[in-house]
């Protein structure tokens, strides 16, 4: 047919479709389905857009000053949406934003639970210490865990969990203006991370993970990710990841698992397998009030798990390990809420699909029983030993000894223990002291017993006088303090032999002034007295002149 004999309306229908082509595109796509960016034509050129549909109450003029940079007015936004007036625009309405338009900002991370060695080397001036909860990561920082783990949240709730012998680098942590809608970009150089993304905004929203061999493009999902000098391995449980060498990724779907080899003979090849199901796991109480407590589940053809627990509110990873058979004692954990992953270990060590149970910790610590000694009874040793019994399961156990009934001042105690006797910390002088029994469990549940009275026989050291001071009249004498000593007994006498006491007082401190005659001598000695029954030998006495 030559170009002659087209019919005029074919030529009309052709021209419209070619006029439509260059029209802005509306696309009307869910603003949580994906990461992909908008692409509009605008003078013959394709920009990258973001879709912001406005909320109830929200004024274009006020939303479009929190998104754009200065450089951009909300009447250009207008021009550039092809809207007269902004009056018009309300709840649901849709604005397109060119990405080059909006406010960027860096948005630092934060560390929510660290166990073990870890360390966080800055990205400013390379140096390295220790990473703590809520220290803030930044663009450019690097985490590099030893046989330690930490769990760290992005700015969007996104959480990293690194595990041990893992070095991460955050190489962008974006955020567009109070859009939401964030850039984030880390590099997993070795080891393995897993992850919980929130679902990323459409039109510019981005959350990509790069390894030494491959990338990983995530949309809103949990998956696990490995790299090493084999390649790296993917394992998607909720969502889908876009997975592969730098533009030759696939869609990899929950329950599947991707490799993308480093290997020479095998270099950027990417396999993609189903995962093992998840283990049916036995129904365990949705409260655990004592422990250890037993998990079963049901044993299919494998025999070889990874069981993973970690803390519901910090992510915190409490504990890892790798069983056989299908039985495991939960033990060792404080109160509080939790999540236990157990998947299949295939024949490469890779894991399955994770089965999840939540469980709830709740020990409650309950009152010891003291044995020994008994109440107001006497010792005559330094190091006694003190027994007790235990009603409660999963507890540990201390001795706690003070000089008063209300345990102001602790002058000894033993080590937390699940055992029922101990020593104390140190010896202890002769005196009377009160002891009690405290116990606790699940790490902040505790209960503490009546105290008792302990008498340690012996006698105080005997009180040395360091100096006498003569003023005018009156004499001053100065005495050295016994630690353990309530008051002093101080005697005064005209002989050496102190056969006949002129003068005796009890006193509370360590100097005391007497008024003796002139021309005459005396001499003065003293003792120290305790609380309760014990004191010392007398000290050597001391002559006294006053000219």
């Amino acid at each position: 047919m030559t170009e002659h004999s087209i019919p005029l309306f074919t030529k009309a229908f052709l021209l419209l479709a070619l006029l439509a082509l260059g029209t802005p595109v509306h696309a009307e796509l869910s603003i949580t389905r994906g990461s992909a960016t908008t692409m509009a034509s605008t003078a013959g050129s394709a920009v990258p857009e973001w879709i912001y549909t406005l909320k109830p109450g929200e004024n274009f003029t006020e939303v479009a000053s929190d998104l754009l940079v200065a450089s951009h007015s909300s009447g250009r936004l207008l021009q550039y949406n092809n809207i007269d007036n902004s009056a018009t625009l309300g709840e649901g309405d849709r604005i397109r934003i060119p990405l080059s338009w909006l406010k960027r900002q860096p948005n630092p991370a934060r560390v929510t639970s660290v166990s073990g060695n870890v360390q966080l080397i800055s990205g400013i001036d390379g140096r390295k210490k220790p990473l703590v909860e809520e220290a803030l990561v930044r663009v450019g920082d690097e985490v590099l865990s030893g046989a330690g783990a930490a769990t760290i949240t992005l700015a969007d709730g996104s959480e990293v969990r690194l595990s041990p012998d893992s070095r991460l680098i955050f190489n962008r942590l974006t955020q567009y203006g109070k859009s939401g809608m964030v850039d984030t970009r880390l590099r997993l150089n070795r080891g393995e991370i897993h992850t919980r993304v929130k679902p990323v905004i459409e039109g510019g929203a981005r959350f990509e993970i790069e390894t030494p061999s491959a990338v990983a493009a995530v949309r809103g999902t949990t998956f696990s990710l490995n790299a090493g000098s084999q390649g790296t391995h993917l394992q998607v449980t909720e969502g889908i990841v876009d997975f592969g060498v730098p533009n030759q990724t696939h869609r990899v779907p929950a329950g599947y698992s991707a490799t993308v080899a480093s290997s020479n003979g095998n270099r950027n090849k990417l396999n993609i397998r189903k995962m093992p199901p998840a283990p049916q796991i036995n129904p365990l109480p949705k409260v655990l009030t004592q422990l250890p407590t037993e998990m079963t589940w049901k044993q299919g053809p494998a025999t070889n798990y990874r069981l993973d627990i970690f803390e519901t509110q910090s992510g915190r990873w409490v504990e890892s390990r790798d069983i056989n058979g299908n039985r495991f004692d939960i033990s060792r954990l404080d109160n509080g809420r939790y999540e236990i992953h157990l998947a299949v270990l295939g024949p490469h060590g890779m894991a399955g699909m994770p089965g999840i149970v939540p469980i709830e910790v709740d020990l409650q610590a309950r009152t010891a029983n003291l044995v020994k000694p008994e109440s107001g009874s006497s010792v005559n040793d330094d190091m006694p030993e003190f027994r007790w019994t235990l009603n409660g399961k999963n507890e540990v156990a201390r001795v706690e000894i003070a000089e008063d009934k209300a345990f102001r001042n602790l002058v000894a105690t033993s080590e937390w223990a699940p055992g029922t006797s101990a020593l104390p910390s140190r010896p202890l002088s002769p005196g009377q002291y009160y002891w009690r029994v405290v116990t606790e469990a699940g790490g902040n549940s505790v209960a503490t017993t009546e105290p008792r009275k302990l008498i340690v026989n012996g006698t105080l050291p005997p009180v040395r006088i360091i100096s006498i001071n003569y003023v005018d009249s009156q004499v001053r004498v100065f005495w050295e303090k016994v630690d353990t000593a309530a008051n002093y007994r101080m005697q005064l006498a005209e002989e050496p032999s102190f056969d006949n006491i002129i003068k005796e007082a009890t006193l509370p401190d360590t100097t005391a002034a007497l008024r003796l005659i002139p021309g005459r001598r005396y001499f003065v000695r003293l003792k120290a007295l305790s609380d309760g029954p014990l004191q010392s030998r007398w000290g050597p006495g001391r002559e006294l002149y006053l000219e």
